[in-house]
């Protein structure tokens, strides 16, 4: 139900690149043939497999129409295509296949993790990485404020779009019996943003859609006021109005 805006995603582009960096340099391969960034987003990510890897046969899916126009705009000469990646499946074994904040949205990983890994050649890896941050201020703020009688019956089922990460410990179970390798860690960034707003509007692009689609445009007003409220009871403005935002996110590298 949520509807993506890649021009509100990419407001944050440095912050939200710089995790998708810090995956692939976990990525030991160096020579690739068959790349699939999934989740492509507006081709951010793509555009640093490109960087990488060169002339490698790299694609972008996205399940957001407005994602794969923007991808295909940015990187022209890019294979990009829009499809469910609960129902994905590549033409052929891959090299590489790169998840970068796009699994949350996707549920049963126990069965995904899997089968993706099942799509690559021997050797290949699975480099991913998620949001850890349902517990954070700011999606509980979201909870929280979504409970609210003037919004809660069209807010009911909100929370069901992304789906609760598993354990570290839950990850290693269901990737190790398939991969001669699996690497997982779990780093937190601050970002520093222009006050509680800053934050409000980082998450308007991602965490606040499935709740902001539910509700008209009156309606988004009043929500949005009540859940930067919600923010000022854990956010610290400084002096000069900066918010540090803390943003923990899963890592995982995995090779068949």
């Amino acid at each position: 139900m949520s509807t993506w805006s890649p021009s509100q995603y990419l407001k944050f582009e440095d912050h939200r690149t710089r995790p998708a960096i810090d995956l692939l340099a976990r990525v030991v391969a160096n020579i690739v043939g068959s790349v699939t960034d999934i989740g492509c987003g507006p081709g951010n990510s793509t555009e640093l497999l490109i960087d990488r890897f060169g002339s490698a046969a790299i694609a972008g899916m996205d399940s957001s129409l407005k994602m794969v126009e923007a991808a295909k705009k940015r990187l022209p000469d890019c294979d990009f295509q829009l499809g469910d990646i609960g129902q994905w499946q590549p033409k052929v074994p891959q090299d590489l296949l790169f998840a970068n904040a796009v699994l949350q949205w996707v549920p049963n990983h126990d069965e995904l993790f899997p089968k993706l890994l099942s799509f690559l050649k021997p050797g290949g890896t699975l480099a991913l990485q998620m949001p850890d941050n349902l517990e954070e201020p700011t999606h509980v703020g979201m909870r929280t404020v979504a409970g609210d009688k003037r919004w809660s019956d069209a807010l009911k089922d909100a929370d069901g779009e992304r789906t609760s990460i598993l354990s570290v410990l839950d990850y290693w179970s269901i990737l190790k019996p398939h991969a001669s390798s699996v690497d997982i860690w779990r780093t937190t960034y601050y970002h520093p943003l222009r006050g509680l707003n800053g934050i409000v509007e980082w998450f308007k692009g991602t965490g606040l859609l499935p709740y902001l689609s539910r509700l008209n445009e009156a309606q988004q007003v009043e929500y949005l006021t009540a859940y930067e409220e919600e923010l000022s009871k854990h956010y610290a403005v400084m002096d000069d109005g900066t918010v540090l935002l803390p943003f923990p996110r899963l890592f995982i590298v995995a090779r068949r």
